[in-house]
């Protein structure tokens, strides 16, 4: 079979393997979508610290069961799937107190166990034990399903920010997962969504499918102000930084009303992770501010029923489909910001 398989920073091959074999608790699956995202892109640039290669890419996971290892019961051949990433051990402190996001023994696929850039996947039994192989409901597609993971984790933001019904809230930037927060937030009710970008191309390629309430041009104008002017000087009542930028996670804070939740939702470099908070606005307004790291098995079964159900709609964020073969196009398309969600379709 063809896999897509990391060797090292930069060198990343499309490459032969031998089709793997379920062991005892695991699943066999013919992977049918397998989604990019940024971190795909960081992984190829630079590696990354749980990865020891050679190592087969790929955390965004839906396909068909063709066969499962001994012991597995409930999952036979031809069930539509979907896999989490982020597989927490079920077991730890942290885990029985339900806080299975920030587990400290989290495994990923894709990192310490075979990926998704493949035409066939083994769903280690880990996965299994924390009932995070889920069933695609009828009317979803392969496509739509792989999809299910980022979604996962937007809705793990906007729990722990508290969106709900009657908020105005800011959406700071608008690939994958500021589309897929500007859509959630306008399924829980949101009185207004607006997205902030820097780049134009983009935040009008997003803007288009997705229609926020107002788009923001960062490059082009304060969005602190531009939020202030469209909230009459009040300010919103979430802000949720989905990209890398310190400067987004300080803005958030000065465009934040009384006692609105900050989300940073999106991690800062690891050489530049510190930022400049007005603590007195923090004091005065009664700011929340909170993190996001990943998702739930819980939280993707959710992402699942919310496509299914039309609520969220992800099928027109989907901008290119590509063979496995062209997997490093995909990257290119991914680091360029030229589409929206990019998927392989090995």
């Amino acid at each position: 079979m063809k896999v897509v398989r990391f060797h090292a920073p930069g060198d990343v091959r499309i490459e032969d393997a031998p089709e793997p074999s379920p062991g005892a608790g695991d699943v066999k699956i013919r992977v049918r979508n397998c989604s990019t995202c940024g971190t795909d892109v960081k992984i190829f640039r630079f590696g990354h610290h749980h990865i020891h290669p050679p190592r087969v890419m790929g955390h965004e996971v839906a396909g068909e069961v063709v066969e499962v290892g001994a012991g597995v019961t409930g999952w036979e051949a031809g069930d539509r799937v979907q896999v989490i990433a982020a597989i927490p051990d079920g077991t730890c402190g942290e885990c029985r107190r339900g806080r299975l996001t920030v587990c400290p023994n989290q495994e990923s696929i894709g990192y310490h166990y075979e990926g998704g850039f493949a035409e066939y996947m083994i769903v280690p039994a880990k996965v299994l034990a924390v009932d995070g192989l889920n069933r695609i409901p009828d009317g979803v597609s392969f496509a739509e399903a792989s999809v299910a993971e980022p979604f996962a984790c937007a809705i793990n933001g906007q729990n722990l920010a508290r969106v709900g019904e009657g908020d105005d809230v800011v959406i700071v930037g608008s690939g994958p997962i500021g589309c897929l927060h500007v859509r959630l937030a306008k399924a829980r009710g949101a009185a207004r969504v607006f997205l902030v970008e820097l780049n134009r191309d983009r935040l009008d390629q997003a803007a288009a499918i997705v229609k926020p309430d107002a788009g923001i041009c960062g490059g082009e104008t304060d969005p602190v102000q531009a939020v202030l002017d469209l909230t009459d000087g009040r300010g919103a009542d979430v802000i949720i930084t989905a990209a890398a930028s310190g400067k987004a996670q300080e803005q958030a804070i000065q465009m934040a009303a009384r006692q609105a939740r900050i989300s940073f939702f999106g991690g800062l470099p690891k050489d530049n992770p510190i930022i400049s908070v007005d603590s007195n606005l923090v004091h005065y307004r009664e700011l929340t501010l909170v993190g996001a790291n990943g998702s739930s098995p819980a939280h993707n079964k959710e992402a699942l029923g919310l496509i299914a159900s039309g609520a969220v709609p992800v099928e027109d964020l989907i901008t290119h489909r590509l063979p496995l073969d062209r997997t490093l196009d995909a990257f290119d398309i991914v680091a360029k910001g030229q589409g929206i969600k990019v998927t392989i379709e090995p």
